[in-house]
């Protein structure tokens, strides 16, 4: 079996999201990753369960390693489609709360398999409307200033607020039961900051939300991206939220936001400061490079480069 001990200086890793639609087999899949130069993977939530043969067997060849798995990783049998969402923790319906949590122990137990060291998860929504693509819409039509685009910001917070309570209890439940079978495989779990505005845990409640769980053992995931489109929208302050999480902090997503909510683009192609947030990044947090399926082979080395010039080559 694999370590699951990464070194102190850890290199990048590449997402599968790029690469896991072209393939039907997982080894082919992480040789690609591999002849790009990077030493790491992570498997996202795109993985159908028939790669996984060709992963397992691609990781032991040594022909790469892994760094994180994304929940649901593999997919459930018959979806063929990246589903990150496809069942919810915070859901109101026990039985789809009951597939979130099997589905969850099946990523922990492949992680362990292949040796990665941590497991990114989406935490849950309120039952909502979509007001994220609506206002980012109207951010790019230069409407952020308007009295319109405040009251339906301020319509949003309302209703979230009054409905989050029941799904932050059933996303807790769960998180601490995962919690317990990832300790004792040698896991972190990391709760991803989501773009979405009905997603939980919203920015105000990210590190309260946090002190619920083993801090050993569930982490903050910050995905540059989505950071970003809630700093376009007036959510955040990108900078000060990654500050504000620095101490739970394990790892990123890495991708760039083109304005005002084009995420998965190569780095150095939209509108972060990358330079400004390495000061926060540490040799240790995992960084793993998150981009479109739609990009070619060059965005994936420029991205790469740019990152590792504003935050180092490890």
């Amino acid at each position: 079996m694999p370590s699951n001990h990464l070194p102190a200086f850890f290199m990048y890793s590449l997402s599968t999201c790029w690469n896991s639609h072209r393939h039907t087999d997982g080894r082919a899949m992480l040789e690609e990753i591999r002849s790009l130069g990077f030493e790491y993977a992570e498997l996202s939530h795109g993985v159908r369960i028939s790669l996984l043969p060709g992963v397992l067997d691609a990781v032991a060849a040594g022909v790469i390693k892994i760094s994180t798995l994304h929940n649901f990783c593999p997919l459930p049998i018959g979806v063929n489609h990246a589903a990150p969402n496809i069942f919810k923790f915070s859901s109101s319906d026990r039985r789809e709360r009951d597939n979130a949590f099997k589905h969850s122990i099946k990523t922990l137990e492949t992680a362990a398999r292949v040796g990665a060291k941590l497991v990114v998860l989406h935490t849950g929504a309120v039952d909502m409307k979509d007001y994220t693509d609506k206002l980012i819409d109207m951010v790019g039509d230069g409407q952020k200033e308007t009295s319109k685009f405040q009251k339906l910001c301020d319509e949003c917070v309302s209703k979230r607020e009054s409905r989050k309570e029941e799904p932050m209890q059933f996303a807790t439940e769960i998180i601490q039961q995962l919690a317990e079978v990832a300790k004792q495989k040698g896991l972190k779990l990391g709760i991803e900051n989501r773009e979405a505005l009905e997603e939980i845990p919203f920015e105000s409640d990210f590190s309260f939300f946090l002190r619920e769980f083993d801090p050993e053992t569930v982490c903050y995931w910050h995905d540059c991206g989505h950071a970003q489109i809630k700093h376009n929208l007036g959510f955040i302050d990108h900078m000060m939220h990654l500050e504000n999480m620095a101490e739970r902090l394990a790892g990123f997503h890495v991708h760039d936001v083109q304005f005002p909510g084009k995420d998965h683009c190569p780095p150095g192609s939209g509108m972060i400061d990358f330079a400004a947030l390495g000061r926060l990044v540490k040799p240790e947090h995992i960084k793993v490079l998150e981009l479109s399926p739609g990009l070619n082979t060059e965005d994936v080395l420029r991205g790469t480069d740019f990152v590792k010039k504003a935050w180092g080559p490890e």
